[in-house]
């Protein structure tokens, strides 16, 4: 009887050894992480394949210093044809938004989710990059490119593409701005000055995103170090919105959105 049992033990120790890891995949590829990062591997792939390498210089997982802590940039293309941008989005069901909504709205059968614009999300990406490295706001461009299967269901401009269509969009820039000795400056600027792109540079960033949508988190002025403060603007357009400001104004004028 034994004997009998032994052969099926071990069939099912053999079948756990590669049942258990492959269910550990699964769930991490359809948890939101997995889907951020599957979705930028695709494009990370696209970029170096679909581009030429001696004209294009891609960096990836961007994280730059701000005002009001740090923001993180999927991708970076820099070319003698501009900077580029890029917020990778992987996505499924119907899309539904504009150029100027706060919010886009993802529908998948009688669900709807609302999400920030990404364009408007990119947009601090741009700023942060022109900062970094001092340049006219003409030489970037912001891309969106959203994989996963998702349906546009309303018009987008140029710069919100599907999977390879980033791709088209980069190559529609055909007039250079920079010269190869300016475009090997760019790329060193942005290596040196980008924060390192390891998991605790990941793990801070995340969590000053979180800080930074709770009203109750201790917050801290980025530029002098003093305890921010909420206020409410009373005048203006937006009189009567919270905002955080600097403990210490009018010394030091340092705002945050809400």
């Amino acid at each position: 009887m034994q004997n009998a049992i032994q052969p099926l033990v071990h069939m099912l120790l053999s079948t756990l050894l590669w049942v258990v890891p492959l269910m550990v995949v699964v769930a991490l590829l359809g948890s939101p992480w997995g889907k951020g990062h599957v979705g930028e591997w695709f494009v990370r792939f696209m970029l170096r394949w679909q581009l030429d390498k001696a004209v294009y210089f891609p960096l990836h997982n961007v994280t730059l210093t701000t005002p009001d802590g740090s923001t993180q940039i999927d991708h970076v293309i820099v070319s003698r044809f501009g900077i580029f941008a890029i917020e990778t989005k992987n996505m499924q069901g119907w899309i539904f938004g504009s150029e100027r909504q706060a919010e886009w709205t993802q529908k998948i059968f009688k669900r709807s989710f609302r999400f920030q614009n990404p364009l408007r999300q990119n947009y601090k990406h741009t700023k942060a990059l022109q900062a970094a490295l001092q340049v006219p706001p003409e030489a970037i461009h912001s891309v969106v490119v959203f994989v996963g299967g998702s349906t546009f269901k309303t018009e987008m401009p140029a710069n919100v593409t599907y999977g390879g269509g980033c791709v088209r969009f980069i190559l529609s820039f055909t007039q250079p701005v920079f010269d190869t000795r300016q475009v090997q400056r760019l790329v060193q600027q942005l290596q040196t000055g980008r924060l390192a792109p390891t998991r605790a540079t990941h793990t801070a960033h995340v969590q000053q995103l979180k800080e930074r949508h709770n009203p109750q988190a201790e917050r801290k002025c980025p530029q002098c170090g003093s305890a921010m403060a909420l206020r409410t603007a009373k005048s203006g357009a937006n009189a009567g919105k919270q905002f955080w400001g600097c403990s210490t104004f009018p010394r030091c004028r340092v705002i945050q959105k809400l």
